[in-house]
């Protein structure tokens, strides 16, 4: 039984009353594997809370009873202050395959596009460290209100996908492959996001998409990828 985990930021933890792309991938699994034949994983499992401004809520607004909320995603959080985390995370939830999505947070807030690239190796290190055999695919920052308006910051943008991309390929290795998926190309911000930066219905539906376009290009379709890896 393959064992995922979500690590993510806004996006991915989502808010009071969203579904998120992480219930959209869920159902896509759970058709593929059945009820039983996979597990969603991780240390957390609520939504953000707006009104409070913390990470309070259970509201996945019709979600299925039966979706596992678990996860390792935080609203304002990225590749900075996940490194030092997924080392415990991976290990304490025996997770299999890491499903990612940073980077706009660190880009927008803490670090620039070297500084979080680094980040994002040592991210890659600490699961490994876990778990020898993990297997990671990343989504590059996908486009947002702020780099539409921002001509330096999209600059930004741009760099680090570009050394995340040079990241993938320099620490894929068999017994643990990294797999760097695409941003979806009808992505638009104006009709995929509710505020030019989270996803609404129609984005989560493209983003849990490029995860599993970039996992069944590598490992053929869902429900027959391996358990393990050489």
């Amino acid at each position: 039984m393959l064992r995922f985990m979500f690590v993510g930021d806004s996006m991915t933890i989502g808010s009071a009353g969203e579904l998120t792309w992480r219930y959209r991938m869920w159902q896509h699994l759970r058709a593929a594997y059945g009820d039983d034949g996979f597990a969603v994983v991780g240390p957390r499992d609520t939504l953000y809370d707006k009104t409070a401004d913390a990470p309070l809520s259970h509201d996945h607004a019709d979600a299925e009873p039966a979706f596992p909320r678990a996860h390792l995603a935080g609203w304002g959080e990225g590749w900075l202050h996940m490194a030092p985390v997924i080392e415990e995370a991976v290990t304490a939830a025996r997770a299999d395959v890491l499903l990612i999505s940073l980077g706009l947070i660190d880009l927008g807030f803490y670090t620039d596009a070297e500084q979080t690239a680094d980040n994002a190796r040592a991210f890659v290190a600490a699961a490994r460290a876990a778990n020898p055999h993990v297997r990671l695919v990343l989504l590059p920052v996908i486009p947002n209100v702020r780099a539409e308006t921002d001509a330096p910051f999209a600059a930004e943008v741009a760099h680090f996908n570009t050394l995340l991309a040079k990241a993938v390929a320099d620490l894929d290795e068999g017994r643990s492959p990294l797999l760097l998926a695409s941003v979806p190309e009808s992505y638009d911000i104006h009709t995929d996001t509710y505020d030019g930066t989270h996803p609404n219905a129609s984005g989560e539906h493209k983003l849990a998409a490029a995860f599993d376009r970039a996992m069944s290009q590598a490992w053929g379709p869902a429900g027959t990828w391996p358990t393990g890896l050489a």
